[in-house]
Parts: structure tokens; C-alpha cells; sequence
């Protein structure tokens, strides 16, 4: 065995160091006494994504213009998605969530699949759009949000006269991350085991529900914003939270900001996707300033500091990975004085 003595750490130790380094390269190993250009750990999150804003406005526009080009029998669905721009991504909003603003013109179906991944739809502008999800069939009307649990067969449909457009949040990047990926589409299982049904691209209902756990409806979220502020009178507004147990890995919060609100300054080690559903404001994430309005999403990285500013009554439907955070006792918060 080479020895690394104190009084043997000249030249020829130097040398044999480097040497057992190398040896260790071929063990697929790495010393830990070297210098890495990645380090292993540092004083504080460091995060990778960056404060981002999408103008729906603008991307509402390339879907109509997609409408004409994309035709749902040739693609699973009708999306842009919203590509933080970090180095090397090329789909994720966030570190562990991707949006995606998704199309639909009247009659049109979106075809029946499942995956591993968690999701949820905030409906934007929709009449007469709804999903089956493991055969019960809900509404997706405007202001709702409807959540698909990761392993359920799901698609969706358009019986209204006018375009539909919603934004699709899922955790494909920590799917992707924790490696448990998998996708399946309805026509390839020959319909399960039901005979009597024939395979194709969408899975038929068997019942249809307006309540469920699966749907929160614009109404019902509305009503619980309601008896917040009645209950508590708050300077800013209201905020609830909407469990979803069967969606671990996300966090859904709905605020009501009222005319000339400004939240407090605070960063936490969640990571933020948030979509405007009412209303207009401004937002200062780290350094930089977002003016939003109705339709907007906007990304807020871990542990950057952020606050909300309203210019009227508004609504900000968040979605985080704070669940997860929680969970692995990784969450942490700090609010500025």
C-alpha cells in the first residue's frame, strides 16, 4: 500500500497522490479531499431556474395560429410550454413543475392516456370543455381547476361553439428527476379487460359528475374566498388552499388581491409557478419586475425574493413544490422586515 505519511508528503508524495487519484478515477470514484468545480454542498440554495413571465396574450395568438396547422389526430395535444431559460432546459417551468398553455377548438377530442406524472388544468377561457378521468366525466369550465392524480386515464373533450384555452401544470421534471417515468396511451391496451368495449383513442364515461374531489369549481373556489374575508377582514385580501391529497407533489393556493394590495417580501425554498385568472398587477421577483394581467403565468425560483402588487381586484391561482419541500424537512421561509 502506498504510504501517505506526514514525512513522506514531498514530491514523491505529491506524486503518489496523484497517482492513487487517477486509481480512484477507474474505481468510478471521486476523493473527497479534492476541489470540485460543482461543489457538493454551499451556504445556501443556489438555484438554478430563473425568474420568468409569460405574456398569454402573445401565446393565446401562436395557438390560434397552431389551431390551423395542429390537428389533435396528429399530436396528443395542442401546447406551448413554458421553457424557463436555464442552461440545458428545453421544457421545464421550474426545477420540479412544467406549464403548458393547451388549445382546443370546438368538437374536438383529446385522446385518452395516463402517466406517472401529477396534473392539473387552471381553465382559462372554456365553455363546454370536459375530462374523463378513470371513466367519470367532469366539466372544465372557466375559472375551475381540475386535477388529474399521477396513474389515472384521462382525456378531454369540446362540445362548446368557441375555442377553449387553459393552462396544464404537471411535475414532469421531478418525475424525470426521481426516474419513476412512465406513459401509456388508451388505444395500446386494448381497452383493459372490458370485452365489450373496442380499443381506440378515448375512454367512454360511465358516469358524470359536476362535484367531485377531482374539481374545484370557480364557484366553490370563489365561495371559499368569501367566507375567508368575511370570517378574518384582511388589509390585502384573502388566501385558501386547496387540498389535494392524490396530488402530493403540489401545492395549490388561490389569492384575492384586492385594488392597490402589496404582499409581503418573501422567499422561501419552494419553487412558485403562478397564473393570473383575474385581475392586474405587477410582481418583483429577485431584481426583476413582471407587469401581469388576466392569462399570465409567471415562474418564482427557490429561495428568491418576491412580492405581488395589485392595480385592481385580482386573482393568482399558485402552484408550488412546497408539499415536497415539507416532506423532506427541506422547506424553509423568510419574510423581510
Amino acid at each position: 500500500m502506498t504510504d501517505l505519511t506526514t514525512e513522506n508528503r514531498g514530491v514523491a508524495g505529491g506524486a503518489a497522490l496523484a497517482s492513487l487519484e487517477a486509481h480512484a478515477a477507474t474505481l468510478e470514484t471521486t476523493p473527497g479531499w479534492i476541489t470540485r468545480e460543482q461543489p457538493i454542498f454551499w451556504a445556501e440554495p443556489r438555484p438554478e431556474a430563473r425568474a420568468a413571465h409569460w405574456r398569454y396574450a402573445g401565446i393565446r395568438s401562436a395557438l390560434e395560429d397552431a389551431a390551423r396547422l395542429v390537428d389533435l389526430s396528429l399530436a396528443e395535444r395542442r401546447i406551448l410550454a413554458l421553457r424557463n431559460p436555464f442552461p440545458g432546459n428545453n421544457f421545464a417551468t421550474t426545477r420540479t413543475l412544467s406549464c403548458s398553455y393547451q388549445y382546443m377548438l370546438p368538437g374536438e377530442t383529446a385522446s385518452t392516456h395516463r402517466h406517472a406524472s401529477h396534473a392539473l388544468r387552471i381553465m382559462l377561457d372554456a365553455a363546454g370543455t370536459y375530462s374523463i378521468v378513470d371513466r367519470l366525466r367532469m366539466p372544465m369550465e372557466t375559472g375551475d381547476i381540475v386535477l388529474t392524480p399521477g396513474g389515472c386515464w384521462h382525456g378531454h373533450g369540446h362540445d362548446g361553439d368557441r375555442p377553449a384555452c387553459w393552462m396544464d401544470v404537471l411535475d414532469i421534471p421531478l418525475t424525470h428527476l426521481l426516474e419513476p417515468m412512465y406513459f401509456e396511451l388508451w388505444s395500446a391496451t386494448a381497452a383493459t379487460s372490458r370485452s365489450a368495449e373496442k380499443p381506440g383513442r378515448i375512454q367512454t364515461a360511465e358516469r358524470s359528475v359536476d362535484a367531485c374531489p377531482w374539481r374545484f369549481s370557480a364557484a366553490d373556489i370563489a365561495r371559499l374566498l368569501d367566507q375567508v374575508e368575511a370570517a378574518k377582514p384582511l388589509e390585502h385580501g384573502a388566501r385558501i388552499v386547496l387540498r389535494a391529497p392524490e396530488l402530493p407533489t403540489m401545492g395549490i393556493a388561490v389569492d384575492r388581491l384586492r385594488p392597490g394590495a402589496r404582499t409581503d417580501r418573501h422567499r422561501s425554498t419552494a419553487s412558485r409557478c403562478i397564473t393570473v385568472t383575474a385581475g392586474a398587477g405587477r410582481s418583483r421577483i429577485g431584481t426583476e419586475l413582471f407587469d401581469w394581467q388576466f392569462g399570465d403565468t409567471f415562474a418564482i425560483p427557490s429561495w428568491v425574493w418576491y412580492e405581488h402588487e395589485s392595480l385592481e381586484l385580482s386573482q393568482l391561482v399558485e402552484i408550488s413544490d412546497e408539499p415536497v419541500m415539507r416532506m423532506c424537512n427541506y422547506y424553509r421561509e423568510e419574510v423581510a422586515a
